[in-house]
Parts: structure tokens; C-alpha cells; sequence
């Protein structure tokens, strides 16, 4: 029987390169698609693969053309957020125009569903704890406006097109796969758990600790950590969902579970047997206090469950990667 082929915009990526081994673990054909500015060829070993841009339609009809997709998840968006206040343009562009391109061409091809990585970043700053699907939307930053944008422009090209799309809304995405084949590492490095490594190891001098006096527990942010491998189980249900023929949604990933930044580098030191050598800095503009999920939905909906993400399983499996990674 022939698998079914899903294109995966992205899939060179950490949280893409993820979906595409659950992709094969469920008896589909991934094809990867990235043009590799952030993506890593390393990960792309024994998949099929096309090296392209979403900002050229031609690479993008020939690649539909050579295969018959029965879906797409899409990956492939700059996702930091202080660049994008550095660099608006590139975040409007390369994040609304490219997915826009993306939708063209599946209409073209008659694929009618989507799997769109979106992200907490566009309900802003919390009014409410935890947050529903439907907290209000008001996002603080060039990033969390472009993926709303497209969430925008998936709601309405539903209503008019045959197109259906699930949008997975992403808190912290941490961890590593546990076969050891896929892990984090972005240059330059912003997420705390790998920086904590590198404060581990000698490759930074110090973790920087952005605040100590927010009104939590231990006085550090509190964020809501999602296994990597967790977020992949999901887009698989999100796909099996659309191609029963079910409507479009979106779904808040998460726990529901607050961990402190503190928690986070005490869990390293126990997991590493190390000392993370840390320096207190002013906070980040726009950082709150508090980001933690309400997941009911996508659990009572799409029977999903974050089997892998105590914050122990995601130090364990991020360590064990890193070390093999950078050779320590």
C-alpha cells in the first residue's frame, strides 16, 4: 500500500525535524522541504527532501508536481522574538507572504489540509491563568503578530476554499528526542535550557537570569515546558484529525504546569551532577510574569496527553543530546 506523503515546510528544524520521524513512525512519507538558513542537513539523513524557498512558487508547484500530497504541516517561520523587533520586515515578509505562497500552491494542487505551527505568542501578555484557546488575542511583538496574521488568513480562506487546518499554539517547546537523532542548538542560542548547558560546560561564562523579583514563587518567570517529542505526537493527531474529513481548530500545547526559571536550573544541576554559574540581569521588556496553558481542549478533542514532559525527562533527554552534540 502506498504512504501517503505529507509535505513538511520546516522539516529541518527542531520541532520540524521532530514531526517528521513521527511522521514515518505512523507509516507516512514525509517530504521535507527547507531552504536550510536555520535548518540542519544533518537531520534531513534517510528522509526525502527538497531544498527550497517559500518565497519562490516556482520550487514550490514543481515539488507539489513530483509528488500527490495528501496534507502539508508548516514549520518554517523565523521565531525570535527580539529579532523581529529588530527586523519587522523580515518577520512580515518571510512569515505572512511565504505562508501565502504556501496556501496558493496547495489550492493549486487541490491539497486541503494544513497542520500550521502557530504559538502563545499571539495572545500576549495573559489576562487570565491558565490560558483558554480562547483568551484574548493581542499580541506584544512582530513574531506573535505574524503568526496571528496567518491564523487570520487560515479562518478565512476555510470559509471560502476547500481548505481545512488545525493551528497547534506552542508554549515552551524543550527537550530532545530520545533515540538522540534530533535535538536544539540555534545560532546564536537564546533558549534557556541550552544556554544553561553552555554555562554548564565553559562554552558561555554565566547563565543570565533576566529578573528575580517577578511575583512567583522563587521571584523567576514561570513558563510552561512542552516535551519536543510531545509537540510531534500532537501534529500526528492534528493530521489524522483533518484527514477524517473533522473541521478546523486550534489548540493550545502545554502542561498547564508553571516551571520557574529556577526550578529549571535546579533540575539541570541534579541531572548534570554540574554547577550552572549564573549572573542576574534587568528583565526583558515584555517578559510577564506568567505563561502556562489550559491543554483541555486538545485532550478532550484530539485525545492528546504530554506523556514526556516533567521537567525531569525534558533536562535528561536535552542533556544527553547536548553532550553528544558538542562532545562533553
Amino acid at each position: 500500500m502506498k504512504k501517503e506523503a505529507i509535505l513538511v515546510a520546516g522539516g529541518a528544524g527542531y520541532i520540524g525535524s521532530h514531526a517528521v520521524k513521527a511522521l514515518r513512525q505512523s507509516s507516512f512519507l514525509p517530504v521535507i522541504f527547507d531552504n536550510f538558513s536555520t535548518g540542519h542537513r544533518e537531520f534531513i539523513t534517510g528522509f526525502d527532501y527538497v531544498e527550497g524557498d517559500l518565497g519562490d512558487p516556482k520550487k514550490l508547484n514543481a515539488t507539489f508536481e513530483s509528488y500527490r500530497f495528501s496534507a502539508v504541516m508548516h514549520f518554517a517561520s523565523h521565531c525570535y522574538v527580539g529579532e523581529s523587533w529588530e527586523n519587522p520586515y523580515k518577520y512580515y515578509h518571510d512569515n505572512v507572504v511565504n505562508a501565502l505562497n504556501l496556501l496558493k500552491t496547495m489550492l493549486d494542487h487541490d491539497v486541503a489540509c494544513l497542520v500550521f505551527s502557530s504559538t502563545c505568542a499571539i495572545y500576549g501578555n495573559p489576562v487570565t491563568l491558565p490560558m483558554a484557546e480562547d483568551h484574548p488575542q493581542v499580541p506584544v511583538n512582530p513574531y506573535g503578530e505574524s503568526k496571528l496574521f496567518i491564523e487570520k488568513i487560515l479562518r478565512d480562506f476555510s470559509q471560502v476554499y476547500d481548505l481545512r487546518y488545525v493551528a497547534l499554539r506552542y508554549f515552551n517547546a524543550a527537550g530532545a528526542d530520545p533515540d538522540l537523532q534530533f535535538g536544539e542548538y540555534h545560532d546564536p542560542e537564546t533558549h534557556l535550557i541550552p544556554r544553561a548547558f553552555d554555562a554548564v560546560t565553559g562554552r558561555l561564562p554565566e547563565l543570565e537570569v533576566y529578573g528575580e523579583d517577578y511575583p512567583t514563587p522563587d521571584g523567576t518567570c514561570l513558563r510552561d515546558y512542552i516535551h519536543v517529542t510531545d509537540l510531534a505526537d500532537a501534529h500526528i493527531l492534528a493530521l489524522e484529525h483533518l484527514l477524517q474529513g473533522r473541521p478546523s481548530a486550534a489548540y493550545n500545547l502545554g502542561t498547564g504546569t508553571g516551571i520557574s526559571v529556577r526550578q529549571i536550573i535546579e533540575t539541570i544541576e541534579s541531572v548534570t551532577h554540574r554547577k550552572v554559574r549564573t549572573a542576574i540581569a534587568p528583565r526583558r521588556a515584555g517578559d510577564p510574569a506568567e505563561l502556562v496553558a489550559d491543554p483541555s481542549k486538545v485532550m478532550r478533542e484530539l485525545g492528546w496527553q504530554p506523556n514526556h514532559s516533567s521537567v525531569e525527562e525534558i533536562i535528561r533527554t536535552a542533556w544527553s543530546w547536548h553532550k553528544l552534540k558538542f562532545k562533553h
